[in-house]
């Protein structure tokens, strides 16, 4: 049995469950970081992320890759990353080159999946470096919000959440042109296809 053919179009399953669950929590870390709670807003997203890993690891175990499942993991990863960044930047924890470098890249590639849809085509399969690149991420910004604590603690959580943060964008980006690139050879070889289907019709 191929992976393709495992991915089912149930709705109601634990790790749908659990990823809708953390889409309900990205307006409450909204909520708490526009008020200030920062030591909820750290727990929400400590939360979101162990809750990233589980899903996929629930689904798979369980066999339940659903469709619906592999569009509500990444909205929100990237509605988590978007708030909590506008957040920092808010602040003034980051600057807001890093929101600009993060959001452009989720942009270039929503005009991809537009582009791909209208040629007939479905998302592309989530890679291991976007996926690895969006785990750093949703680590690296608890610590940038421990950064902002006056203390030892909070200096070494600046280095290792900047450290963090910087390699995430690298491999956001990555994994970026690697949709690019698959999303230019899918959409090539349907046009030499339809090319060739012109020729021999004539």
């Amino acid at each position: 049995m191929t992976e393709e053919s495992t991915v089912s179009t149930r709705v109601l399953t634990v790790p749908n469950v659990i990823s809708l669950a953390r889409l309900l929590l990205v307006p409450v870390f909204a909520v708490l970081v526009a008020n200030g709670a920062d030591a909820w807003a750290l727990l929400v997203l400590a939360v979101s992320g162990a809750s990233d890993w589980l899903d996929g690891v629930l689904a798979r175990r369980m066999q339940q890759v659903t469709r619906l499942g592999q569009m509500l993991d990444p909205a929100a990863d990237r509605l988590f990353i978007l708030v909590t960044l506008l957040g920092l930047a808010w602040r003034g924890t980051v600057p807001v080159w890093l929101v600009v470098v993060l959001v452009a890249r989720d942009v270039v590639l929503a005009v991809m999946l537009l582009v791909l849809a209208r040629a007939g085509y479905p998302p592309l399969r989530v890679h291991l470096a976007g996926k690895a690149g969006t785990f750093v991420l949703l680590y690296a910004f608890p610590l940038l919000f421990l950064s902002q604590w006056p203390s030892t603690v909070g200096q070494a959580a600046g280095v290792l959440g900047w450290a963090c943060a910087l390699w995430g964008v690298a491999l956001y980006w990555f994994a970026g042109v690697l949709y690019l690139a698959q999303a230019w050879t899918v959409l090539r070889r349907e046009r030499r296809e339809r090319l060739r289907d012109r020729a021999t019709a004539s």
